[in-house]
C-alpha cells in the first residue's frame, strides 16, 4: 500500500483484546505505514489481568487511558476508544487510524472513519470477525507480525519437508497457497491486464488489498508478493528495466494468455 507510507496515524489499542507480548513488533509494523502521532491504549488498569502491560507501555511511549468497567459483563473500553477516535478525527491532526483489536464492535467505527476519508488499518488475531476485517483498508494478523524476518520465503512449520528434486519442491510451494488465493491473484491480473495480458505487479497488489483487506503474503510464508507469485507457477513474470540501477518494474500475467 504505497499510498499509506507517510500517514500521520492515530494508534488506538484495546488492551482487553490483544496480548501485550508482541506490542513492540506491532509498533514496528505500524511504522511501515506511517508515523504514529497518537498512541493510546484503553483498559481498566485496576484489573490484575492487565498488569503485564506496564513495562511495554513505557518502552513504546504509549499513553494508557483508564476506563472503569461500570457494569459486569460489559466492555466500556469500546465506548472510550470510539469517543476518542471521533475527537481525534475532528481535530484534523491525522490522516489515518490504526485500530488494534480483535473485537467486531469496532466495525462501525472503521466504516465511519473511512467515510470521513481516513485510511484505516486493523490489527488483530485470526479469530477477528470478518465484518471488522472488511471494514478496514488493510488488516494484519497479529500471528504473522514479527515473524516475517525469520520466515521470508521458507515454508511454514506445518508444511512437509521438501524433497530433493526441484519439481517436487515447487509443487510443495504451490500447495501452501489456497486455491481461492490463487484465483484471487489470477482474476486481479485479468482485471488490470493490457492487450497482451500483462499487469503491473504494484497495481495488482493494491487491487488485491482492496478486494481482501486481510491479504498478506506472510500469511503463506512469503515476505513479499513477488516470491509468492513465483511459487505458484501459474503466472509469467517479466522484470523490466527502468533505466535506473537496481530498480525494475515487475509485470505478471496468467500463463494461459497467448
Amino acid at each position: 500500500m504505497e499510498d499509506m507510507q507517510d500517514l500521520r496515524l492515530a494508534v488506538l489499542i484495546d488492551a482487553d483484546n490483544v496480548p501485550y507480548s508482541n506490542i513492540k513488533a506491532v509498533m514496528e509494523e505500524i511504522a511501515l505505514y506511517g508515523t504514529p502521532t497518537f498512541k493510546r491504549i484503553y483498559g481498566d488498569w485496576t484489573k490484575p489481568t492487565l498488569s503485564g502491560w506496564k513495562g511495554v507501555l513505557l518502552e513504546n511511549a504509549i499513553t494508557p487511558i483508564q476506563q472503569y468497567s461500570y457494569t459486569t459483563g460489559k466492555n466500556s473500553t469500546d465506548s472510550a476508544m470510539i469517543i476518542d477516535a471521533m475527537d481525534i478525527l475532528y481535530s484534523g491532526k491525522v490522516d489515518g487510524f490504526c485500530i488494534v483489536s480483535s473485537d467486531s464492535d469496532f466495525t462501525r467505527l472503521a466504516i465511519r472513519l473511512r467515510e470521513a476519508g481516513m485510511k484505516v488499518i486493523g490489527i488483530g488475531e485470526k479469530k477477528t470477525p470478518s465484518p471488522f476485517i472488511a471494514a478496514c483498508d488493510k488488516f494484519i494478523y497479529l500471528e504473522i507480525i514479527g515473524k516475517s524476518e525469520e520466515k521470508k520465503e521458507t515454508p511454514p512449520p506445518k508444511v512437509k519437508s521438501p524433497k530433493t528434486s526441484k519439481p517436487s519442491s515447487e509443487a510443495e510451494s504451490d500447495d501452501r497457497i489456497p486455491e481461492d488465493v490463487i484465483k484471487l491473484i489470477s482474476s486481479t491480473i485479468s482485471d488490470l491486464a493490457d492487450d497482451s495480458g500483462w499487469a503491473f505487479l504494484g497495481e495488482v497488489g493494491s487491487l488485491i488489498q482492496k478486494k481482501r483487506p486481510d491479504f498478506d503474503s506472510r500469511n503463506y510464508g512469503f515476505n513479499k508478493l513477488t516470491p509468492l507469485i513465483k511459487a505458484i507457477n501459474r503466472f509469467e513474470i517479466d522484470e523490466r528495466d527502468t533505466g535506473k540501477p537496481h530498480i525494475k518494474h515487475i509485470y505478471v500475467r496468467n500463463k494461459n494468455v497467448k
